[in-house]
C-alpha cells in the first residue's frame, strides 16, 4: 500500500499490476478520484498496437488505485473502426456536462492513413459504457492533434484547446452538449514546424487566471515545456517560460505533462500529471534538443541535417511523474520542482 508519490518509479494498482492510464487525467466525483488514460499494456515494438482502449482506475487517496477496467474497449474485428488498435487511439479527455448529465469523451485518432481526426463518445456514468456519437471529426475543418478540454465553473461553457497539427494552437468553443464546436475559435503560438510547435496542452485556472502548459513536438522524446498565462479563455497569452527551471537538461525531467489536476480539498494544491515515455533512457540519452535544433535548422537552409532515426518505443513500460506545482512569488511562474518522494500533507524529499 502506497503512502506517498514516488515520481518516475513503477506504479502498481491494487492487484499488483502496472497502471495503464497514459496521457491521462483525473476526475473527482462523490469522494472518489478517477484516473483514466491510454491502455498501453500491449504496445510493444513490432506489435502494431498503439493503444488498446481507454482504462480507468479509482482511488480515495490518490496513492492507491483500483483497476475499473476498459471504459472504452478496443474494437478488434474491424480494422477501419476508429477504436481499432491500428488506428492509433490517443489522449482521451472526459467532461461531465452539467446540462445533460452526460459524460462526454473526446479521443484523438491519428489514423492508419496519417490524418488526425476526433471521435466523440458519451455515457451516463464515468465508468461507461460509452457509445460513439461522432467520428471522423475534423473540428473547424482542421487536422486536430493533442488537446485538452475544460469547463468554465461559473456558466458550464466548454472549451477545446488543440494543436492544429504542426502549425499553431487553437482554442475553440464547444457546443452546449460538448460533442462538437460552435465555429468560434482563436489562434495562438503560431510556429512554422516541429520541434517548435506547441502540443500536449494542459489547461488549468488559478485566482481567475488561465494557464497552459505545453510541450514541443519531438514524438516520445522529451523536450522543454512552456507555460503561458492569460486573463480569458481565448487569451491573449503571455509566455512565462519553462515550468521546470530546475532541470538543466531541458527535458522536463524526461517527461511530457498530460494534464494538471487541482486537488478539491487541499488549498492551492495543483498536481502536474506527466508521462515518462522512455524510462530506459538516461537524462543524457533523453536530451535530443540539440539534435532536433540542428536538424530543423538545416531544413530551413535547405541543407542535409544530422542523421536521426527514432526507435520504436516500448510504451507498455512507460512510467508516471506526478509533481506538485508551486507559484513563484516574484512573477507568478508555475514551477514544477523535482521530488524523489512527496505527500499530500506537504512532506517533500
Amino acid at each position: 500500500m502506497y503512502k506517498s508519490f514516488r515520481p518516475g518509479q513503477t506504479w502498481l494498482d491494487t492487484k499488483g499490476e502496472r497502471i495503464q492510464a497514459h496521457g491521462g487525467s483525473v476526475l473527482y466525483e462523490g469522494g472518489v478520484y478517477y484516473w483514466y488514460g491510454e491502455n498501453k499494456e500491449h504496445t510493444r515494438p513490432g506489435s502494431g498496437v498503439w493503444t488498446s482502449g481507454i482504462r480507468c482506475y479509482s482511488s480515495t487517496d490518490l496513492y492507491n488505485w483500483e483497476d475499473r477496467g476498459l471504459i472504452v474497449p478496443p474494437v478488434l474485428d474491424d480494422r477501419d473502426h476508429p477504436l481499432h488498435p491500428a488506428q492509433k487511439v490517443d489522449r482521451p479527455h472526459i467532461l461531465r456536462n452539467p446540462r445533460t448529465g452526460k459524460y462526454v469523451c473526446w479521443i484523438k485518432i491519428m489514423g492508419a492513413d496519417g490524418v488526425q481526426r476526433s471521435t466523440v463518445l458519451t455515457a451516463d456514468s464515468i465508468l461507461g459504457p460509452y457509445g460513439v456519437v461522432r467520428t471522423g471529426l475534423q473540428p473547424l475543418g482542421m487536422s486536430a492533434g493533442d488537446f485538452d478540454l475544460a469547463v468554465d465553473p461559473w456558466d458550464g461553457k466548454g472549451y477545446y484547446y488543440f494543436e492544429r497539427v504542426h502549425s499553431e494552437l487553437i482554442c475553440a468553443d464547444l457546443t452546449d452538449d460538448y460533442t462538437g464546436v460552435t465555429g468560434y475559435y482563436s489562434t495562438h503560438f503560431p510556429l512554422r514546424r516541429p520541434p517548435f510547435v506547441r502540443e500536449a496542452p494542459a489547461h488549468f485556472q488559478r485566482d481567475g487566471r488561465h494557464y497552459l502548459i505545453t510541450s514541443g513536438t519531438t514524438s516520445y522524446y522529451p523536450n522543454r515545456s512552456q507555460v503561458a498565462v492569460a486573463d480569458t479563455w481565448h487569451g491573449p497569452w503571455t509566455v512565462l517560460g519553462d515550468p521546470h527551471p530546475g532541470d538543466p537538461t531541458g527535458t522536463s525531467y524526461r517527461t511530457q505533462v498530460s494534464s494538471v489536476f487541482r486537488h478539491p480539498e487541499r488549498p492551492d494544491l495543483y498536481i502536474a500529471l506527466a508521462d515518462r515515455w522512455l524510462p530506459h533512457l538516461s537524462p543524457e540519452e533523453s536530451d535530443r534538443n540539440q539534435i532536433f535544433d540542428e536538424m530543423f535548422s538545416a531544413q530551413e537552409r535547405g541543407l542535409p541535417g544530422p542523421d536521426f532515426t527514432e526507435p520504436e518505443a516500448d510504451t507498455s513500460v512507460a512510467d508516471y511523474v506526478w509533481l506538485p506545482i508551486r507559484f513563484r512569488a516574484e512573477d507568478g511562474l508555475p514551477v514544477i520542482d523535482w521530488h524523489d518522494e512527496w505527500t499530500l500533507d506537504g512532506d517533500l524529499q
